[in-house]
């Protein structure tokens, strides 16, 4: 299996350190974010990985290629024209999963020891065009699942705003972790153009596509998206 790691955000919740590197780059505990994440996805066994660049890229660039990619084959897919968000940046890297039945993508930003073994196996089972990965705990956004586990919406709890593709009852909300595993055949269907969000994609498919939920409440995650999150992962992620 491939995988694909978005690499190209702004990190602005992460300043200072973003004000002259990129998130990706942010150490915990000596290793870059984005070498554990690499690390992460070899001990699943994907050896082969596309990472999507914007701000300092060539930083991201220098540390793959002086470090040999950690072990594995990485391609770049260079955003440094303009940030494509999930959706655009997935579209823009669709080439590199051409071959694949279905591919890992993750944010370069989370640490998490989940089972991501488990999960593509749970998606191979459902046969889903998408498999997410949720976990029970507190946030401002979440997805909204019926009782099969299936997407049906997303609500923002701080506006109220809620957007539902699949009516159901009742829906559950679950918090999304920035793992998905997706099947190929999503790929000719994001039919979006430009800067875009996965989110957007995934609800304006749900209505006639099954997107899963993968419910991995109990493991680690950690969204270093601020400097207190640092702290945090080197808590945990040694």
């Amino acid at each position: 299996m491939k995988a694909m790691i978005f690499a190209a955000g702004l990190g602005t919740r992460l300043k200072p350190w973003t004000d002259h590197h990129p998130k990706a780059l942010a150490p915990v505990n000596g290793k870059s974010l984005l070498q554990r994440n690499i690390g992460y996805l070899q001990q699943h066994g994907i050896y082969d990985v596309i990472i999507n660049v914007h701000h300092f890229a060539s930083q991201i660039i220098d540390a793959v290629d002086g470090n040999s990619g950690w072990g594995s084959h990485i391609t770049i897919s260079d955003e440094t024209d303009a940030v494509l968000e999930t959706g655009g940046g997935l579209k823009k890297a669709a080439w590199y999963f051409s071959d694949e039945k279905n591919f890992a993508v993750m944010n370069a930003d989370i640490l998490t020891d989940m089972d991501l073994t488990g999960m593509i196996a749970a998606h191979e089972r459902s046969g889903s065009m998408a498999t997410l990965a949720v976990t029970e705990r507190e946030t401002s956004r979440y997805f909204l699942f019926d009782e099969r586990n299936t997407l049906c919406g997303w609500e923002n709890v701080k506006t109220g705003e809620q957007k539902i593709a699949r009516p159901a009852e009742p829906l559950r909300r679950k918090a999304f972790s920035g793992m998905h595993i997706i099947s190929s055949s999503l790929l000719p269907l994001l039919v979006q153009e430009g800067k875009f969000s996965m989110v957007d994609v995934y609800l304006s498919l749900a209505a006639n596509h099954t997107i899963s939920a993968y419910d991995h409440t109990g493991s680690h995650l950690i969204d270093v998206g601020k400097p207190e999150s640092l702290a945090k992962a080197e808590a945990f992620f040694l």
